[in-house]
């Protein structure tokens, strides 16, 4: 029995603009998420978010069914986001998002709520890789096992460990003097 999303997939590999155009109502606001998380912008989040459905659309046929859509579109957004933060880092710097919310005003599960914590956090994905940012978002945000990871982010299953470990120690690191200083235990 095939699903409708295979059934809409199907329908757009042949050019049906309005069948994709469901998949993209369907898989945006997840789309949305991971590019935020990646980008540490709402602006920059969704000119990846358009960027991503573009790519999708115009290699819909490269789509050969061996993975879930939504691992491949993931995979379009996290080479597109890891692609912008690549020229970003070279212009500007990283601005971490803000812990307070997330976006489309959903509650964050971060309790961090001082403005200081904020400031340390924005230090912190920092520090980070690109490689290091997505593996920790995708890993502890969105999570992806690591098997998944690696298959977004094209890299074996050690070098994604590898990547998740630094980016946590590298966090740590940056936030541990916060921590001690105001108090918290850990």
């Amino acid at each position: 029995m095939e699903t409708l999303e295979l059934k809409l997939i199907k329908k757009a590999q042949r050019g049906d603009r309005m069948a994709f155009r469901q998949l993209v109502m369907e898989h945006s606001e997840r789309v949305f998420r991971l590019a935020w998380r990646l980008m540490g912008s709402e602006d920059a989040a969704n000119d990846v978010v358009q960027d991503s459905f573009l790519k999708a659309w115009t290699r819909l046929d490269q789509f050969d069914y061996r993975a879930q859509f939504s691992t491949w579109l993931h995979r379009i957004t996290v080479n597109t986001a890891m692609d912008a933060l690549r020229k970003q880092s070279s212009r500007s710097k990283y601005e971490a998002p803000e812990l307070e919310r997330e976006p489309m005003g959903e509650r964050s599960a971060c309790p961090a709520e001082t403005a200081d914590l904020r400031k340390q956090m924005q230090v912190a994905m920092k520090s980070l890789t690109e490689v290091e940012r997505a593996a920790l978002m995708l890993r502890h945000f969105e999570g992806h096992s690591i098997a998944e990871i690696s298959a977004l982010l094209k890299i074996n299953g050690s070098a994604t460990k590898q990547a998740i470990f630094r980016a946590v120690r590298k966090m740590r690191e940056t936030l541990t003097p916060l921590t001690e200083q105001e108090g918290y235990s850990q």
